[in-house]
Formats: structure tokens, C-alpha cells, sequence
């Protein structure tokens, strides 16, 4: 049983400095720079935003279905 348990706990710590070399791989920039080149982004596409330009009535999925009478 302990060796099952120590063969369990070495898959797991393996695991774990997978992940952590994975994770020290990622390329890194400053958050000065992120936040930059985010603002810079939602700037360039704020004409596209429809939460700030709005969403044409025909173009809205959730606008109130219209009422349909035969006469």
C-alpha cells in the first residue's frame, strides 16, 4: 500500500514540475505595457464595440418577437 501511495505521490510531484517549467517558459511583459496595449486596442476598436455603439434593431437577436394577426 505505501508503495502504491509513494509511486501515486512522485506522479503528482512530476506532474507538478511539468507544469512549472511549462509555466516558466511563458514570455513575460510588464503590466505597464499590457495595460498600454490594451487601452490602445479597445480604443482602435471602439467602433465595433456594440456595447458601446449600440446593436441595430435588425441585427438583435433579443429584441421583442412582433406580434403576427391575420385579418
Amino acid at each position: 500500500m505505501s508503495n502504491n501511495n509513494a509511486s501515486s505521490n512522485l506522479v503528482v510531484a512530476q506532474r507538478a514540475v511539468k507544469q512549472l517549467r511549462i509555466e516558466a517558459g511563458v514570455r513575460r511583459i510588464k503590466v505597464s505595457q499590457a495595460a498600454a496595449e490594451l487601452r490602445n486596442f479597445c480604443l482602435q476598436n471602439a467602433s465595433k464595440d456594440p456595447l458601446l455603439m449600440g446593436v441595430p434593431s435588425s441585427d438583435n437577436p433579443f429584441r421583442p418577437p412582433k406580434s403576427c394577426s391575420l385579418f
